[in-house]
């Protein structure tokens, strides 16, 4: 995660297929304020896909994506 930047909530989802954890971070999303920043760990890859696609389609914007090993993180702004 970029230094500068903190997350407000964490949404940790392992070992569920898609499209749960899209699912579960746009339910997320939606409880946040605005200017509110949620940060996603997951290991489904094609979350890949998934969940920047759907946070911009909503509205949100996805400000860093990174990987490490199987483990994806997300840090998305509402």
């Amino acid at each position: 995660m970029p230094a500068s930047i903190v997350a407000d909530y964490n949404l940790e989802i392992y070992g569920e297929p898609c499209p749960y954890p899209a699912v579960a971070t746009l339910e997320a999303m939606q409880s946040l304020k605005a200017g509110e920043i949620l940060e996603v760990i997951t290991d489904c890859s094609q979350s890949i896909n998934n969940i920047p696609n759907d946070a911009k389609n909503h509205g949100y914007e996805v400000l860093d994506i990174s990987q490490q090993g199987v483990m994806l993180r997300y840090l998305l702004k509402k």
